[in-house]
């Protein structure tokens, strides 16, 4: 016999399969406001949003590390998106050592090297199982997608380059994660660490994008145009959060919706 926790689980799943579609998205919005407010009433210092953004991230990446030495094999993950966070990465960096190192340097630079070891593992020693021709997005699109909006829109510094190079790693972040959905898709398959890899990095884009929510809500959305380029930079990160959120909403819902019923997610729904 199952558990009384199994029932539950059980009695939750079969009646959130009979609501509408309308119903689940008004309560998957109701569960994150709670979220937020929980956060805001519990974390007072805004800076530890983004530490535990990249934190959790950082479990990630030491998850999808695990895999690769232990499984020795690269089954199911996008070598390109591993590329675009690099980039972004290196890009972010540098502009941050350039107008103020802090210990989200520390932590960037730590993404850095653990993404560069991901890298270096797919391309060299486990490259017999990597799979090009299903990781087929087209990465030059979304780097000059980046650099255009980054030209267009961004910070205001002593340096206008800097600003457009901060910009363009910030866009680029927000779009990073494109190329492993579309291997998943392709793939028609969703590789466990891989899928543990993707799920925290929808938890670790609920974090950065609940510091810009409830500082909107708190300046009432002065916060946004505080700072920037024509007075549109922070609104512009602010949607580019949302956009990052918003594409790896769907995959999270379908992985706990499938942990809650004691399985993994297999398959990338259609």
């Amino acid at each position: 016999m199952g558990s009384k926790k199994d029932f539950a689980v059980n009695v939750l799943s079969q009646w959130l399969k009979k609501k509408s579609m309308k119903v689940k998205i008004s309560l998957g919005i109701l569960l994150a406001l709670c979220a937020l407010l929980v956060l805001n009433f519990t974390i007072r210092d805004p800076r530890y949003f983004f530490r535990a953004s990249a934190t959790i991230h950082i479990v990630g990446l030491i998850t999808l590390i695990y895999k690769l030495f232990a499984h020795k094999t690269c089954s199911g993950l996008s070598l390109k998106s591993q590329e675009l966070t690099a980039v972004f990465l290196t890009t972010r960096i540098g502009c941050s050592a350039y107008l103020h190192a802090n210990v989200h340097t520390v932590l960037d630079i730590i993404l850095l090297l653990l993404t560069l070891l991901v890298i270096w593992l797919i391309r060299f020693k486990l490259k017999s199982s990597y799979i090009k021709e299903i990781d087929n997005m087209w990465l030059s699109f979304l780097v000059m997608l980046s650099i255009i909006v980054g030209i267009v829109i961004h910070p205001y510094t002593s340096h206008t380059l800097v600003g457009v190079i901060w910009a363009f790693s910030t866009y680029l972040e927000s779009i990073s994660i494109l190329p492993q959905l579309r291997y998943m898709q392709n793939a028609k398959m969703v590789e466990t660490f891989t899928g543990y890899y993707v799920f925290a990095l929808g938890v670790s884009r609920f974090f950065s994008l609940a510091f810009w929510i409830i500082h909107t809500y708190e300046t009432r959305g002065q916060y946004l145009f505080f700072w920037g380029h024509g007075y549109f930079w922070m609104l512009a990160v602010f949607i580019s959060e949302i956009v990052q959120s918003f594409i790896l909403a769907d995959f999270c819902y379908y992985y706990i919706k499938s942990f809650m019923k004691g399985k993994l997610l297999k398959k990338m729904p259609v």
